[in-house]
């Protein structure tokens, strides 16, 4: 059984889910997508081809307007705890520590004080922030920051990680730095990933398979499969295996792009 499965998913904005009148946006069409059991699995697309909206899907916080989507085979209804999120925006709470963010989801658990501390200050120092707990985030960089959104969401230990795009507003080489940890954190927890980005090099750095979807309406246009041995760095960008992958995805893109434009 895949971990997580999108099984023929559409999704319309506007007009009533049923209407036939052309009223409608149609955003998602006919997604079937599985994920495997601590698979890195990335999505790309062209510009408004509905990444996002697909990953609101996974999360719950849309539903769909066909289909369905389970995790570990039980039906995604709403928001869960088995899913941690990580966005392009920090979306810390300004107002609490470094430690206190982290720690914020167990809180709401229900975890014992002296438990939740000892979570917390583990991932808190996975991702390299000894040091900083009683941090608030304006004190932070915007790598720091993404890292204890990072942080939090482990903390949890979701069934499955969903990332949309969450190193798109950092300088390259601080986009470098978090590719980088990411790799690590991932071939030590192993978790599984539903990963958003616009940067092919990025993808095939990270991913298992890469889904690339279509102009809209949104569909999987082609997966492949990135058959780089791990682990990886900075330098597998420079493998000729590497640059044929991007070739192939730099392609499919391309086309799905020239269709949107007319």
């Amino acid at each position: 059984m895949a971990k997580l499965a999108i099984d023929n998913v559409a999704l319309r904005f506007g007009g009533k889910k049923s209407d036939k009148t052309g009223n409608s946006v149609t955003a998602l069409e006919r997604i079937s997508l599985d994920v495997a059991h601590q698979e890195f699995a990335v999505i790309v697309g062209p510009s408004g081809c509905g990444k996002t909206s697909l990953l609101r899907l996974v999360a719950g916080l849309i539903e769909p307007s066909e289909g369905i989507i389970t995790l570990d085979g039980t039906p995604v209804i709403g928001p869960g705890r088995d899913r941690g999120m990580v966005f392009q925006s920090y979306t810390l709470f300004p107002w609490l520590s470094v430690r206190e963010n982290v720690a914020f989801g167990l809180k709401i658990g229900g975890m014992a004080p002296a438990e939740r501390a000892r979570v917390a200050q583990h991932f808190i120092n996975e991702v390299g922030l000894a040091g900083f707990e009683d941090a608030y985030p304006k004190q932070l960089s915007g790598g720091m920051m993404q890292r204890v959104a990072l942080a939090r969401a482990l903390a949890n230990d979701p069934a499955i990680l969903l990332m949309d795009e969450p190193f798109g507003a950092l300088d390259s080489q601080t986009r470098s730095l978090m590719q980088e940890l990411l790799l690590a954190l991932w071939q030590r927890t192993h978790k599984t990933v539903l990963f958003i980005t616009h940067d092919i090099d990025e993808a095939i750095l990270l991913g298992d398979r890469v889904h690339v979807m279509t102009a809209r309406p949104g569909r999987i246009k082609e997966r492949v499969a990135i058959d780089i041995p791990r682990p990886r760095s900075v330098d597998t960008l420079t493998s000729p295996e590497f640059m044929a992958i991007k070739r192939r995805i730099m392609m499919l893109i391309h086309e799905e792009a020239v269709r949107a434009m007319g």
